[in-house]
């Protein structure tokens, strides 16, 4: 027993493998889970406390009401995976039609499956008001770039959480360029794409209306350089630091790892306290660069931190949850609007959440997360793994 208790924390005490960052399966479950409890606290208004010790409790109620940040830790993990591995081994740079190629196999087959249905759907319930408002909105979905129009990002009854996958999309076609001015030239091409957010960001604020600004590409540019800066320094750090860092070496970084979350919780806190749709979308922007940057320490300290806080966000639960996040993000919110239309789970009251029916807000809450995650393990493991498999051996084929 003792053996296989040695075998199976053998991993935790290693430096990560590169190839499977684990605390990463932690903090990306986290964060879209965060996302997920948002929009589903947006429908059914529950608001839990965590009963503490001395009799008192402490309300989770901020991290409901700015769940919306963490996105951009999302959006940072993608900026961190897609330089890694340029940034540990020094490997040539990816092809730029190869890389679209890869790409469109991750992302186009689950998102044309969310697309198509619910425009055929939204047509034959006469959610448009006319053919060329259906068109439109179409187009602009097909060409990611349904997050640049009012009328697809907005007015869209399609899937309002699909605007992070346009913006995923544009950079994509970016990452090969960057990626390589990024290797010649790290500390300016980090200082180009943070002084673009910046400035765009300070052009957004600018304007009487912020709502087609703030979630831009170009807000986001400084995010994405904290991935690659993120990965660059976990690069050196693995190298400097060996197979197995000293015990000392994991305790420093799990203090950190800890002050970390301290500050994000007071971001987080922060954000909540923000009221009205304006202080709303400008806080998220003022606070962008400091959430990302308060997050990438996050990731490298718990990377080279203890076991037990490896363990806790590399174990199974967490892997499973990460598997299957891309899904559960795509179809949580459509999931939660729906069962609230179709009365789901029934109540005494015609309107439960603003009502006060307590049982009926649990009930709801958990049905949304348990039915979101069945759904997303589904098109996880029996489409999108199984498809994405076969398109890469039909590539390799006729690479070959």
């Amino acid at each position: 027993m003792e053996e296989k208790w040695a075998q199976w924390v053998q991993p935790y005490r290693q430096t990560p493998d590169p190839r499977r960052l684990d605390v990463l399966d932690g903090v990306r479950a986290l964060c879209v889970l965060l996302v997920g409890w948002f929009h589903i606290w947006q429908q059914g208004w529950l608001s839990p406390t965590l009963p503490l010790p001395n009799g008192g409790a402490l309300s989770l109620d901020f991290l409901l009401r700015s769940g919306y940040l963490w996105v951009d830790g999302l959006i940072l993990l993608s900026g961190f995976l897609l330089y890694l591995p340029y940034a540990l081994s020094g490997a040539k740079l990816p092809g730029i039609l190869p890389f679209y190629k890869r790409r469109l196999i991750r992302i186009l087959p689950s998102y044309l499956l969310c697309v198509l249905p619910m425009f055929v759907l939204s047509c034959v319930q006469g959610r448009y008001g006319n053919a060329a408002d259906s068109a439109k909105d179409l187009a602009a979905h097909l060409t990611f770039t349904h997050n640049l129009f009012y009328f697809s990002y907005f007015l869209s009854p399609i899937n309002g959480a699909l605007w992070t996958l346009a913006v995923e999309m544009q950079f994509y076609l970016l990452f090969p360029f960057l990626a390589r001015f990024y290797r010649k030239k790290p500390l300016l091409t980090y200082l180009g794409m943070a002084g673009i957010a910046f400035a765009f960001r300070y052009y957004a604020s600018r304007q009487p209306d912020t709502s087609m600004y703030f979630n831009q590409l170009p807000a986001f540019l400084d995010v994405y350089a904290n991935g690659f800066l993120a990965a660059s320094v976990f690069a050196a750090l693995r190298k400097k630091l060996g197979n197995e860092p000293d015990g000392k070496i994991k305790l420093f970084f799990s203090v950190l790892a800890v002050v970390c979350v301290c500050l994000l919780m007071q971001i987080a806190r922060a954000q909540a306290a923000s009221s009205g749709y304006d202080r709303i979308r400008q806080g998220q922007m003022d606070r962008r660069f400091s959430l990302s940057a308060v997050l990438s320490c996050f990731m490298l300290c718990a990377a080279f931190s203890a076991p037990a806080m490896r363990f806790a966000l590399g174990n199974p639960l967490m892997r499973f949850l990460s598997s299957v996040s891309f899904q559960f993000y795509i179809y949580h919110q459509m999931l939660a609007v729906k069962l609230k239309e179709w009365g789901f789970p029934p109540s005494d009251y015609p309107t439960p959440w603003s009502q006060g029916d307590y049982r009926w807000q649990v009930a709801y809450t958990v049905s949304c997360f348990v039915l979101a995650l069945a759904l997303a393990a589904l098109i996880t493991y029996l489409f999108e793994r199984p498809l994405a498999r076969l398109l890469r051996r039909k590539t390799k084929a006729e690479q070959a």
